[in-house]
């Protein structure tokens, strides 16, 4: 029997005058899982992830992460947590390895003992030659790799990550993928990951819950939830001329002109199958946009169904 990593039961967010931010939502995720959780704006999201990192007050409800109640046990369960916030949360006059020094004391650890993780989360988000700079001279790339390596300087078992690449660039998203992918399949992580690009979801989770005004109403694989969806059409660009069409099962490519080319994927077909074949193949994205919000739809349709 798998273990469970976090253990949500029958939790409940009223706000004043009887607003409802989350209704009677139960939900679990297993060790080693890479789990999205989706749904529209002002559906729950953050509510419920902020519940979890202790930052708002719940109203009702049970929520365990590794078997460690958060009533009962905060700062155990605090300590297997990783958090990384939608918005920027950083000492703008700090440096990188201030930042990073600072958050390994809050668990207690010595600069000393830290010093070799700091060192290493630097070079493996490309942050190490950035180390001594002060946060308000880093990109916005730079700040958002910063906050992921805050989040992991205590090597905590589960991480959750809020919109970690919204505003970012197609090259950096990837990247950051790649990062999160590798920190799932390697170390184990539990992931729990919200997000508003579904092909990022579908890149990297293999298990998904949507919620919808504070309801989840779908819990299923990511396997499932894309045989739901039919024919998608997205817009591609590249940094360098397109000499010849790479040729992917389930995918229509269509050349528009040099640098830009239109892509249809069948019902069940992943986007990541495109990244695998253009870097095989040494054909760099620039940029990869919706033809429509195909995500929308789908909570559109959800949503009607779960009405009726």
């Amino acid at each position: 029997m798998k273990k469970i990593a976090l253990n949500i039961k029958n939790l409940n967010k009223i706000y004043k005058n009887n607003i409802f931010a989350l209704k009677n939502i139960s939900l679990k995720v297993l060790y080693g899982d890479f789990f999205a959780l989706l749904g529209p704006n002002g559906a729950g999201k953050s509510t419920t992830i902020g519940i979890i990192s202790s930052l708002i007050k719940k109203t009702c409800g049970k929520i365990k992460i590794f078997d460690i109640d958060i009533d009962k046990n905060h700062s155990k369960a605090k300590y297997y947590l990783g958090y990384v916030a939608q918005e920027y949360n950083l000492n703008q006059f700090e440096t990188v390895e201030n930042i990073l020094f600072t958050q390994a004391g809050y668990y207690g650890f010595s600069k000393k003992c830290s010093k070799e993780r700091i060192y290493k989360l630097l070079k493996d988000l490309n942050l190490f030659k950035q180390r001594e700079m002060i946060v308000r001279k880093l990109s916005g790339g730079m700040k958002r790799r910063l906050m992921i390596a805050r989040s992991l300087v205590h090597n905590p078992k589960m991480l959750i990550l809020d919109e970690p690449t919204a505003g970012l660039d197609i090259e950096l998203r990837k990247t950051l993928w790649d990062y999160m992918y590798n920190l799932n399949k390697n170390e184990k992580k539990t992931i729990i990951l919200t997000t508003h690009y579904l092909e990022e979801a579908e890149s990297l989770c293999r298990n998904v819950a949507i919620i919808n005004k504070g309801i989840i109403i779908k819990n299923t694989t990511m396997q499932s939830l894309l045989k739901k969806i039919d024919e998608t059409t997205f817009f591609l660009e590249t940094k360098h001329p397109l000499q010849k069409i790479p040729n992917i099962k389930g995918v229509k490519i269509k050349k528009k002109d040099s640098y830009k080319c239109k892509i249809s994927l069948k019902k069940g077909t992943k986007l990541n199958e495109i990244f695998k074949i253009f870097d095989k193949t040494k054909i760099e994205i620039v940029s990869l946009r919706n033809k429509s919000n195909r995500l929308e739809k789908m909570f559109v349709n959800l949503i009607e169904k779960h009405k009726t």
